[in-house]
């Protein structure tokens, strides 16, 4: 049962009740399957770990938005399934109340299509996004028939972005790529590079190390073998003195 509900349930309690201030909890349902979740925690495992340094910005996940103008939890909310607003602290939010964030609405949003919420999502969010919260990028993204979109706000209108060469779509909010990697979206820089998970760049500098560790016994070796030469060439040149010697010529006047 969601909160909403809980609260019709509750004698004398009426759906137009006014909330202290950060009293707002999310109220989102679950999610549609288990690889809209992986979706979810690998955009934003990557962004976190990519701007680890940063305090300038909030990204979360199947979070309520609310953005009542009356400042009323009973109206006017939506949760993206991936958002990311610039320009605000870095800190764990309940859910992200617009009028006690003055009155910042998300930069960007992902939405993650289902069959449940595909048409939703391209028509009254994508109206809303627009419209109400005037987001500069929007997306969606279909994990299972890998349908990708995007949309740049110009003039007050969504205009599709077209896709790189790679197949890309770049956010001009975030300034990086998004483009589908291994069957899942992925954020990826301007020259392409793909975003690493902190796993993968742990992996990456763990083959980096074992890379170098195999240069520096190859150069070991390498170092070996010429000290092995440099010996058999001086053992070659004893023994051909010794036997200039026996001819009676001395080797240090040749």
């Amino acid at each position: 049962m969601t909160i909403a509900q809980e609260l019709d349930d509750q004698k004398g309690i009426c759906q137009d009740v006014i909330f202290p201030p950060g009293d707002l909890y999310s109220d989102e349902p679950p999610l549609e399957s288990e690889l809209h979740l992986e979706q979810i925690m690998l955009l934003l495992k990557c962004l976190k770990w990519l701007w680890r340094d940063r305090n300038d910005f909030y990204a979360a996940g199947n979070l309520t938005i609310y953005y009542s103008p009356r400042q009323r939890k009973s109206e006017h909310f939506r949760g993206p399934d991936f958002f990311v607003v610039l320009g605000t602290e870095r800190k764990t939010r309940k859910s992200w109340v617009v009028w006690e964030e003055d009155g910042k609405y998300p930069n960007v949003i992902l939405e993650i299509l289902s069959d449940s919420t595909a048409n939703t999502d391209k028509d009254l969010k994508k109206t809303i996004y627009q419209d109400t919260f005037r987001t500069p990028d929007y997306f969606w993204f279909d994990p299972f028939t890998q349908e990708f979109a995007g949309f740049h706000l110009v003039d007050g209108e969504y205009q599709p972005l077209q896709p790189s060469g790679q197949g890309y779509l770049w956010s001009h909010q975030l300034g990086l790529n998004l483009g589908v990697y291994q069957g899942l979206l992925r954020f990826f820089t301007r020259d392409g590079q793909l975003v690493p998970t902190p796993e993968e760049t742990a992996e990456q500098a763990e083959q980096k190390a074992e890379q170098a560790e195999q240069k520096a016994e190859q150069a070991e070796h390498k170092a070996e073998q010429s000290q092995q030469q440099a010996e058999q060439a001086e053992q070659k040149a004893e023994r051909l003195a010794a036997k200039l010697r026996e001819l009676n010529i001395d080797p240090d006047t040749i």
